[in-house]
């Protein structure tokens, strides 16, 4: 009876808060990576495309629109990566940061993207420093009462990327100076190979140019036979085919898939920005120096 007259109703899930933080959106896993650890849980960082897409070709959804509208800070690469991304910044009121700005820009030399810059400047660990560095800045003016938090965990994070550059140009000095190439599918490492001390040698510019003509092969079998290059390379995203014949008609090693425009999963080979550069990085230097044998 004394129960008769309690309530029966059930208890109400506690709601949780929503997340107040400042939306920063980049336009690629890779930035976003960046991005995270300068903001150091700050600010909510979110990339517009998803883990493996390819970033020259992307084709916007209006859900994209949707969220750059949203957004409190946007941060593109620049250099004209993102062809597709002019619309977003007309659409959206938010401050707009292309993070290359300060890049010692080398040009695309032959192909479709001739004259044009070769918008792969992140995979030189040198230029995220500055990538960092800009990064730290756009969030200072953002959420000002974080700017030394982000100023200091951008000089932490590029203690670690001149730590990986360090660690690359010490293994390169073992190599012969006519054996330093990178040779690759697509020409996505000039700015690593320039700081590295690597010439580079590649089937195609840029991931627009999604075959490598017969020519071209041809031209990189001689290349390779030439300078008695020891090892070859393709990028993640695009087929090997091409490559192999390198291979099969020099007797060089295919050193291994080097990771560019997109991280993995999580529990994948290179989940952070740091992780690609650090594998993309030993690959190399393990395959021309022989170790990898």
């Amino acid at each position: 009876m004394l129960l008769a007259g309690c309530s029966t109703a059930q208890p109400q899930a506690e709601t949780q808060p929503a997340d107040q933080r400042p939306v920063v959106l980049t336009t690629f896993t890779v930035l976003a990576d960046i991005a995270s650890n300068v903001a150091g849980g700050h600010l909510r960082v979110e990339s517009l495309t998803k883990l493996g897409a390819e970033i020259h070709g992307y084709e916007p959804t209006p859900d994209d629109l949707r969220r750059a509208a949203q957004a409190d800070l946007i941060i593109d690469n620049g250099l004209n990566l993102e062809a597709w991304f002019a619309q977003f910044t007309a659409e959206s009121a938010a401050p707009h940061v292309s993070v290359s700005g300060g890049v010692d820009v080398i040009d695309i030399v032959e192909g479709e993207g001739a004259g044009k810059p070769n918008p792969h400047a992140w995979m030189s660990p040198l230029n995220v420093k500055d990538y960092a560095a800009r990064m730290a800045d756009a969030f200072s003016e953002l959420d000002p009462a974080h700017a030394q938090d982000y100023r200091s965990n951008a000089k932490n994070y590029q203690g670690q990327l001149q730590q990986v550059h360090d660690q690359l140009e010490a293994r390169l000095q073992q190599i012969p100076a006519a054996q330093r190439v990178l040779v690759s599918c697509e020409g996505a490492f000039s700015y690593l190979a320039r700081d590295a001390g690597l010439k580079e040698k590649y089937l195609w510019a840029v991931n627009a140019e999604s075959q490598a003509t017969p020519r071209r092969v041809a031209s990189a079998i001689d290349y390779v036979r030439e300078n008695q290059v020891p090892a070859v390379f393709c990028e993640s995203t695009v087929s090997d085919a091409a490559m192999q014949r390198v291979v099969e008609s020099t007797g060089a090693t295919y050193g291994g898939t080097l990771y560019v425009d997109s991280l993995s999963a999580p529990d994948g080979p290179v989940p952070t920005y740091l992780d690609l550069i650090k594998t993309d990085t030993r690959l190399i230097a393990d395959a021309l120096t022989g170790a990898a044998r």
